[in-house]
């Protein structure tokens, strides 16, 4: 008797004592046995086996020491016959195994033929094996067979074997029978209880847990089973060119067509692809966007129909159907050897597979070649193997597709974003400049920087205050709505059903209200989501089901949810609608007057949202390529400003009246009184201060709208006023005149003049702070414009 050991797994601890028994076939041959199947053909054979069974007592009562299997191998043979019928024996991959230790014996003709490919060396083991896996799957029998309750923790055993005589490993999935076994508890086993199962449904990673329910050897398992082996080399062969295909992979081609060679039997196989992007009603004119083709040599503008016959064009690039040249020399033939027939013959060709696959989207059509340098190898019987890879192919062209797409749209994100129209002059310059060097130099030439030196910035912002606590207050109060109607359901599904599973669920959503309405923190959202997806939601799909009552009730609670989100999001969109609003309302009226005031004097102008609005401004003789710059403009230009600002107050008001947040603002400027320089950085493409020095100006940007009034709790900036921030005296003087200016016009109340709080790397800050006084008729179609505002302030 041939006994098979896996070496790695024979001391695996389980529940189980195991004793190999085979009382259950026994039985089976004494029914027989028995007068009343006298006339049966299988009565006398039945007598006979059953007597050398009884020679053998311990071969029924069970036994561990597998010495034993061959002490009595004769006898276990003859009652193992019925289950290896003869003319079974070459096509079945069958044998009689020890479960959980793979310990096999009584094998079919073919598996024996098998292990004989694999070679001496090879030892029958099962792939990635898992001890502690293995021990809660035979937990979960004990489960089934002994307590009636059924967890599936199954996962499939899988074989890697050898086969030396082709040099390929094949690829074997196990099913097992175990109607030869039984399973009953010893003193030792603890008895599970409904609530042992629950705890373990929820600690499925701790096999401290499932040993405790569970002990080693606290069980007996006699009996054998019978293993059944499946050849799905070509099944794993698909799966490895789904992940392939799924993955990305620098190398794809070459890793295809390693597994291509396995899956035609061809060690020598080629594989090349390209994809064009053609008008399928003509292919005079095709573009290739990405090849690695074993014919077509890198070319990237072909004429189709100057490479292929018609026939092919009408195949591939017409019908789309997949096409095999079993004989090149046969084809170059009937073609008179034209251009194709010459590539295949160059590449030393002799039949080849060709696959067009059709992109969904553009004019993307992709050919696959698969290629053998002899002919008849590859055909069109064995074509036919790939058709359950074509929804494969497509998913991937379809990918690449998309992907180019998206390489071609940054790449002009990266090269062609947008340029504020005052310094647009100044890249063209450069861009000009860079080709006509590129042009006439041998060596590679670098693009120059774009740098403005002695502009004068201005910074201003209207950030909507409080936004965090408001984005909070309504995600706690959408959770609790979500919580709520949950735990309505349960209650009503607890009256109809009298399930301990609703009970439980309802309490952990309580759980979860109770901590929401303590405060939210950090992953708070996501885990409630995820618990409701994971554990509510299946419960939810067989609560509809019961009755009409719960299914109206469960629809009352989809109803409610944003259907794309999967959650309650009624708080959080009047929220965000709040703010957009709002956001939408500030930007377009700055973008509106910005233009305006780009006709005073050419400069440049960056906006932002955020919750809120924030800008910069620069202006300065460097920025304009003809106009003579003054400092008369940055005084206007200042002066605009705070007008605009005080406007900006009073639009953000006003849009308040249509929201259901009422959001206000607080608005700030900064002066800053010396010139600086900027830089376009070509990494971030946008501007910034260049040079350390004016690094002070930025760092004051970033952190001043979080600073307090210098001594006190109170922040800088509070709704109903706007904080002119200054470091230099003369500032102040120059802003109070432009104060006095709107306090006239009635726009500006109060002035406090304050002290700025020492920021990390900044001190000696101040600030004037200045009441708004809101127009009651306020239109922001009829504001003051610039050439008003600089009439009168002349």
């Amino acid at each position: 008797m041939n006994i098979r050991r896996t070496k790695d797994i024979q001391n695996i601890e389980l529940p189980f004592k195991l004793k190999i028994s085979f009382e259950k076939i026994v039985a089976l041959f004494q029914k027989y046995a028995g007068e009343e199947f006298k006339e049966h053909p299988y009565h006398q054979s039945s007598i006979n086996i059953v007597q050398e069974a009884e020679k053998a007592p311990e071969l029924i009562d069970g036994f561990s020491d597998e010495s034993l299997l061959e002490k009595h191998k004769n006898t276990i043979e003859l009652l193992l016959e019925p289950l290896f019928p003869e003319l079974l024996l070459e096509n079945e991959i069958k044998a009689v195994s020890i479960p959980f230790t793979f310990t096999s014996f009584k094998f079919t003709s073919r598996f024996e033929k098998i292990l004989q490919n694999a070679g001496d060396d090879y030892e029958l083991k099962v792939r990635h094996f898992e001890s502690d896996l293995m021990y809660k799957y035979a937990c979960s029998i004990i489960l089934t067979d002994v307590y009636n309750y059924s967890i599936d923790i199954k996962r499939p055993f899988y074989f890697d074997i050898p086969d030396k005589t082709t040099n390929t490993i094949k690829k074997y999935r196990a099913a097992f029978n175990a109607d030869f076994m039984e399973i009953y508890p010893t003193e030792k086993a603890p008895k599970i209880t409904e609530e042992d199962i629950k705890f373990l449904l929820d600690n499925f990673d701790d096999i401290d847990v499932w040993k405790e329910k569970f002990p080693p050897e606290s069980y007996i398992f006699k009996g054998f089973g019978i293993m059944n082996l499946f050849d799905v080399t070509t099944d794993e062969m698909i799966s490895e060119i789904r992940t392939s295909l799924i993955k990305k992979d620098d190398d794809l081609v070459h890793t295809l067509q390693e597994i291509f060679r396995r899956f035609f039997g061809i060690n020598d196989l080629s594989l090349g692809f390209s994809i064009f992007e053609t008008n399928s009603n003509s292919f005079s004119s095709s573009h290739i966007n990405k090849e690695e083709s074993l014919v077509l040599s890198y070319e990237k503008d072909v004429s189709c129909d100057c490479i292929f016959c018609n026939y092919i064009l009408e195949k591939l690039f017409v019908n789309n159907e997949t096409l095999a040249i079993s004989d090149v020399e046969k084809y170059g033939e009937k073609t008179e050897n034209k251009n194709f027939y010459q590539r295949l013959k160059d590449k030393n060709i002799g039949s080849i597979i060709l696959v067009p696959i059709q992109a969904s989207a553009k004019n993307s059509l992709a050919i696959i070649e698969f290629a053998s340098p002899r002919p008849f190898e590859l055909n069109s019987i064995n074509q036919n193997k790939l058709q359950d890879l074509i929804p494969l192919f497509k998913i991937a062209v379809d990918r690449f597709s998309e992907e180019h797409q998206n390489i071609l749209e940054a790449t002009i994100q990266e090269n062609y974003t947008s340029i504020h129209p005052t310094v647009k002059w100044r890249f063209y310059e450069a861009a000009e400049r860079f080709h006509r060097e590129s042009y006439e130099a041998k060596q590679k030439v670098k693009i120059e920087d774009i740098v403005f030196p002695d502009v004068h910035p201005l910074y201003g912002q209207s950030d909507i205050k409080g936004s965090s606590i408001a984005r909070n207050t309504a995600i706690k109060e959408d959770l609790n709505t979500q919580l709520s109607l949950a735990i309505s359901v349960l209650l009503e599904a607890c009256k109809v059903e009298s399930l301990p599973i609703y009970k439980e669920l309802r309490f952990r959503v309580e759980e979860y209200l109770s901590e929401v309405k303590k405060g939210l923190k950090a992953g708070d959202e996501i885990a409630i989501l995820d618990f409701l997806k994971r554990d509510i939601y299946p419960v939810f799909n067989h609560i509809k089901k019961v009755n009409n009552q719960l299914n109206t009730l469960v629809e009352e609670y989809i109803k409610r949810l944003d259907p794309n989100l999967q959650v309650v999001y009624e708080k959080r969109k009047a929220y965000e609608d709040s703010v957009t609003l709002l956001n939408d309302k500030l930007a377009s009226f700055i973008d509106a007057k910005q233009e305006e005031a780009q006709q005073m004097f050419p400069h440049y102008f960056e906006r932002y949202k955020t919750d809120g609005v924030e800008y910069n401004m620069y202006i300065g003789q460097s920025l304009t390529k003809e106009k003579k710059y003054d400092d008369i403009y940055l005084y206007n230009l200042r002066l605009w400003q705070l007008q605009v600002m005080c406007e900006m107050e009073n639009v953000a008001l006003k849009a308040a009246e249509k929201m259901e947040h009422k959001l206000r603002v607080a608005s700030l400027i900064l002066v800053h009184s010396n010139p600086l320089s900027i830089k376009f950085r070509m990494d971030e493409k946008q501007f910034d201060v260049d040079g350390a020095y004016n690094i002070r100006y930025e760092i004051i940007k970033k952190r001043i709208d979080k600073a307090h009034v210098k001594g006190t709790e109170e922040r800088l900036t509070v709704p109903g006023k706007i904080a002119i921030v200054y470091s230099q005296d003369k500032d102040a003087d120059e802003y109070n005149k432009y104060i006095k200016y709107l306090q006239s016009k009635k726009l500006l109340g109060k002035v406090e003049k304050l002290e700025v709080e020492d920021l990390q790397g900044v001190s000696g800050l101040k600030a004037l702070r200045v009441e708004v006084i809101y127009q009651e008729s306020f239109d922001a179609k009829k504001t003051i414009t610039i050439d008003e505002l600089i009439q009168e302030f002349k």
